[in-house]
């Protein structure tokens, strides 16, 4: 069910739960902070600590068990570094960490181990919860497309008919005159 839904929609749904519902808080600092080395600037969107905990916890129902580091990993991005090539640098954690502690407060998540890898699991409410957003998601009717009908042209006014171009002449040369013999003069 969660699959079947488009997933920015849910990313921006399940944003305003966290909001809503007061689970995750942006420390003060967020406003001014960038979320990576990679960045030139701190995100525009005032809730964009919502966007990225919503982000992070769908990632962990998807990935999981899953922690900072690969989180790095998947939130860095490409580095214009002027006339050098550009290179990839991962995501700041700090913002991440804070987001899976506070998601961790929340019971939304947990740390767990299966086999080797080890790192943050969904639990059984953060997985409630993220069904029951997907589920208002998918309820929500798509905006009806209206079909774009052919409007009546207006009948179009007759051209007048084009005069057949006339190519301008040029004046041809005058073919010179013979010089005049020059006057004789007697002395």
């Amino acid at each position: 069910m969660l699959y079947d839904v488009n997933q920015g929609k849910l990313i921006t749904a399940l944003a305003a739960e966290l909001k809503r519902q007061h689970v995750v808080v942006p420390p003060d600092w967020a406003a001014f902070a960038k979320t990576g080395h990679h960045r030139e600037h701190a995100p525009v969107d005032e809730d964009w600590w919502y966007t990225r905990a919503a982000s992070v916890l769908r990632t962990i129902y998807t990935r999981g068990p899953i922690g900072t580091e690969k989180l790095r990993v998947r939130y860095g991005g490409r580095k214009n570094r002027g006339v050098a090539p550009d290179r990839f640098y991962p995501a700041g954690g700090n913002h991440l960490r804070k987001i899976l502690q506070q998601l961790e407060a929340a019971k939304l998540v947990e740390q767990a181990a299966k086999g080797v890898h080890k790192g943050r699991v969904i639990t059984p409410l953060g997985r409630k919860l993220l069904h029951a957003v997907a589920g208002v998601v998918r309820a929500q009717k798509p905006a009806p497309k209206t079909e774009a009908k052919p409007t009546p042209k207006a009948p179009e006014a007759p051209k007048p008919e084009a005069k057949p171009e006339q190519k301008a002449e040029t004046p041809k040369a005058a073919p010179e005159a013979p010089a005049e013999p020059a006057a004789k003069t007697e002395a």
